[in-house]
């Protein structure tokens, strides 16, 4: 297990509006954390299964912060990919979107995410809601995911 100041924090947001605000206050709340954002699912999938940038034998820690609503692969898609590979099954997976609907919210707690925030639709009250993640993300433990694709099956 990683200290939570060295989890890495993988956002995947659509809306580059959404992703500045989400960014900025997890700042506010603290987080100093490396922040690298995907503007859809299959740029995040690429990046875990076959072109992370840092192949090598080492592990970091990662945290998924993943929006549903997404053009090429949607969060679902994303989140039962990443829950069905042992390397990556264990990643903490935040749902962080716009519905509210309870079968949405159920079928991505049966995918496997750990967390699922209705985006508010108010501007303040998305930004606390954010603010108050990221206090939580502060003193949340991530683990190791390995780093090297070439043990990770696409």
């Amino acid at each position: 297990m990683h200290k939570p100041m060295n989890t890495t924090i993988l956002l995947v947001e659509d809306d580059p509006g959404h992703a500045r605000l989400i960014e900025k206050n997890l700042r506010r709340a603290g987080l100093s954390n490396d922040i690298i954002k995907f503007d859809n699912g299959e740029k995040v999938i690429n990046y875990l299964f076959t072109e992370h940038p840092e192949a090598s034998t080492e592990r970091s820690a990662m945290l998924m912060l993943l929006d549903l609503n997404m053009p090429v692969m949607d969060g679902c898609q994303v989140l039962e990919k990443i829950k069905s590979e042992a390397d990556t099954k264990n990643m903490p997976i935040i749902v962080l979107t716009t519905t509210d609907d309870p079968r949405e919210i159920e079928k991505c707690y049966a995918l496997g995410c750990n967390v699922f925030i209705s985006k508010p639709v108010d501007y303040e009250k998305f930004s606390q809601a954010v603010k108050q993640l990221g206090l939580l993300i502060n003193v949340m433990s991530a683990p190791e995911v390995p780093t090297d694709a070439e043990h990770i099956i696409p």
